[in-house]
C-alpha cells in the first residue's frame, strides 16, 4: 500500500465513521467532520500534513508528486 491509498483509506474511515457517529450517537460528531475537510483545505494549501510524515516514517513508499 502506498502513502496516497493510505491516506485516502484514513480520511474516508475518518470521515464515515463520524457521520455514522453523528446519526446514531449525537449531532456533535459532526465537528470532526468539518475539521477533516478544514485540514485537507490546510494540507493542499501548505503540503503539510502529519498523518503523510507519519505514514513515511513507517515506511509505506510514496509515488511522485505526494508531498
Amino acid at each position: 500500500m502506498s502513502v496516497e491509498r493510505a491516506i485516502l483509506l484514513i480520511v474516508g474511515v475518518v470521515v464515515l465513521a463520524s457521520v455514522l457517529l453523528a446519526v446514531y450517537h449525537s449531532p456533535n460528531w459532526l465537528w470532526l467532520t468539518g475539521l477533516m475537510g478544514a485540514h485537507l483545505i490546510q494540507a493542499s494549501v501548505t503540503g503539510m500534513c502529519p498523518v503523510v510524515m507519519t505514514l513515511k516514517r513507517l515506511g509505506l513508499p510514496a509515488r511522485a508528486g505526494f508531498g
